[in-house]
């Protein structure tokens, strides 16, 4: 028997370090090769780390919450997986006097769960039964491409008033699932039966691969799509109602009987809060920051927004003005290239530079998580239409929150924007995100008085702030940039020319 010693990798650019936040297998466990064996943390972000061998775990070599050197050796994993045949050498067992039935244990039940293990006839069809708290389907709804991709479900469970299988075959690459003929008026179906076989809740793919990363089961979801399905915003409304739930604020003071010395939280500083800290001193002190700011008229943006949440090519995407700011600002950057740039020191310690001009986009959306700030960048922004962008910035946010942003993903900013307005901010002084020397605030929308053709009248503003590195952008770049952005929020007719 081989033991193999599997070590911490960098799974990042240069990480040095990371955290195991949990175990997914323990001693005794078999694994195949790419099974998850654990999450970790590091500077960037959550990852979970595949396994290199197959075999039995022999030993946890490092215990969750605790932070360890790239290299060192994390976990063992034996070559020999449970349940091998018996060596040669090995006595043999006598065999049985009799094939009788194998008999439950004193205390155990008499079967497994329901998805614990197949049956024993589990490859035979069972005949297909009607539900009888649902009406029959008709004969001719069961289209052959109603049924692509579909296979009978053997052991079918009825769990919350929604049917749903054991090991139930993924129905993701055969598109949306038709709703059962027959349901109630009402409240917009859960689930629909596809050709008698199982009901399952209504969600495009991209809906189920988010609900399955915030850990969110979609039957307790209340849909609103136009055919009954969840949508991200759906999924988005519920992930805030079920974080407020978790608010502690009533019991956050404790018993004030206590000294006051045991009533302090101490928190560690480390993986994306640690390296976020770093960054921003650095960033702080090392670029001279400017920053400027601009009041908005914003109502025609307002208008163009409330116009895409109804069209059809934006069913079921969620859009936001942040959607228009993000256009805005590459459009803007295109006008000014200097403040899509990063300044280069000289490698040799001179006094020498340079400064690198991107003619790509890499849009960096700050998002705030329960591990610290981050910011993820779309790649290739430039090249995205408006529908491309709002889909990226949907699925950015979402997977930010849940915390599974790649480190991949937070490499190679070129400009970032931060939603501040999200949080009823009106505007701030942000700080330049290491790497790049421009990023602008997005401040809260309000209806405000505003003088518009000598009448004072109510308007939709918002302000907007930006900070720049001063070594690469001066006063009059700066102020171009902003008059820019802010232009096509005052008029997005503008992005089709």
């Amino acid at each position: 028997m081989t033991v193999n010693k599997f070590n911490l990798p960098d799974v990042g650019e240069g990480l040095t370090e990371a955290e195991i936040v949990s175990w997914n297998v323990k001693p005794g466990d078999s694994v195949a090769v790419n099974d998850i064996l654990c999450e970790i943390e590091t500077a960037k972000s959550l990852v979970e780390l595949p396994s290199p061998f197959a075999g039995t775990v022999t030993e946890l070599l490092v215990p969750t919450g605790v932070t360890v050197d790239v290299g060192t050796p994390i976990i063992s994993v034996s070559d020999t997986v449970t349940g091998d045949p018996t060596p040669a050498d090995a006595p043999v067992p006598p065999a049985p006097a009799a094939a009788a039935p194998a008999q439950p244990a004193p205390g155990t039940a008499a079967a497994p769960l329901v998805g614990s293990g197949p049956k024993a006839d589990a490859v035979k069809r069972r005949p297909r039964k009607s539900s009888p708290s649902r009406a029959e389907p008709a004969a001719s709804a069961a289209t052959p491409s109603a049924v692509i991709g579909l296979v009978p479900v053997v052991e079918p469970v009825e769990t919350q008033g929604i049917w749903i299988s054991a090991g139930a075959p993924s129905t993701a690459d055969a598109g949306d699932v038709a709703a059962a003929p027959g349901e109630a008026a009402g409240r917009p179906t859960l689930g629909g039966t596809i050709s008698g076989l199982v009901n399952r809740v209504l969600a495009k793919p991209p809906v189920r691969k988010i609900a399955r990363d915030l850990g969110i089961d979609l039957a307790d979801v209340v849909p609103t799509g136009a055919r009954g399905e969840v949508t991200r915003e759906d999924l988005v409304s519920y992930q805030a109602q079920r974080d407020a739930e978790v608010d502690k604020a009533d019991t956050f003071w404790g018993r004030s009987g206590r000294p006051q010395e045991q009533r302090i939280e101490r928190i560690p500083v480390k993986g994306v809060r640690k390296a976020t800290a770093r960054a921003m001193v650095e960033s702080a002190f090392a670029a001279p920051h400017v920053s400027i700011f601009v009041d908005v008229d914003a109502s025609r943006t307002m208008e163009f927004v409330k116009r895409l949440k109804v069209s059809r090519d934006f069913e079921g995407i969620k859009v936001s003005p942040l959607l228009i700011l993000a256009k805005a600002v590459i459009w803007a950057a295109a006008r000014n290239p200097s403040v899509n740039a990063t300044w280069v020191d000289s490698a040799d310690g001179s006094d020498s530079a340079e400064i690198h001009v991107k003619h790509f986009m890499n849009l960096g959306i700050a998002a705030a998580t329960p591990r610290g700030l981050m910011v993820p960048n779309i790649k290739n922004a430039q090249d995205l239409s408006l529908k491309e962008l709002a889909l990226a910035l949907n699925d950015l946010a979402i997977t930010a929150r849940a915390g599974k942003t790649q480190p991949a993903q937070m490499q190679g900013g070129t400009l970032t924007v931060t939603n501040i307005g999200a949080l009823g901010i009106d505007t701030g002084t942000p700080i330049i995100n290491p790497g790049e020397v421009a990023i602008v605030a997005f401040g809260t929308i309000k209806q405000k008085p505003w003088v518009l053709d000598g009448e004072v009248i109510p308007r939709w503003i918002t302000t907007l702030g930006g900070s720049f590195d001063h070594r690469v952008v001066d006063g009059d770049l700066s102020a171009r940039f902003m008059a820019d952005v802010a232009a096509i929020l005052e008029e997005p007719a503008l992005l089709l020319d």
